[in-house]
């Protein structure tokens, strides 16, 4: 399977009252890391294609593990279950200096058309960017 990795380190911002990692965090990780992939893929969350655009329709998160200030964390991000209008993009968060896993999930993005507020279809040249990606 190809997937896309990247790094963040944990800020102050990210900590809650427990010293470590809000749950709610996780979900802004899941994020950049998404917009980063997007990004290595030629796309953005705007613009995949033939103007369509993305919206988020589910996110699951399951935590595995704290996460404490200047923690460098890696993020791998990989996409499947491509289908007509939606598709879902994986999760695993793991801590750099141990390889301990902190949290792993997914999101379901749908195409949409932010003009006339309705769902679009995937464009095949985004399943086919997905399909070829190279790790540089």
């Amino acid at each position: 399977m190809k997937y896309f990795f990247t790094y963040l380190r944990v800020q102050i911002g990210d900590i809650n009252y427990g010293g470590h990692v809000g749950n709610d965090k996780i979900l802004l990780y899941f994020h950049e890391a998404r917009i980063r992939y997007l990004k290595a893929l030629g796309s953005t969350e705007k613009d995949i294609g033939n103007g369509v655009s993305l919206t988020q329709t589910e996110a699951y998160i399951s935590y595995k593990g704290e996460a404490l200030l200047g923690d460098e964390l890696l993020i791998r991000v990989f996409i499947d279950n491509i289908s007509g209008v939606r598709f879902q993009v994986n999760y695993v968060i793991t801590r750099v200096a141990d390889s301990h896993l902190i949290a792993s999930g997914y999101t379901v993005l749908a195409g949409f058309n932010y003009e006339d507020r309705r769902v679009r279809r995937i464009p095949k040249s985004f399943k086919g960017k997905v399909e070829t990606f190279q790790i540089e």
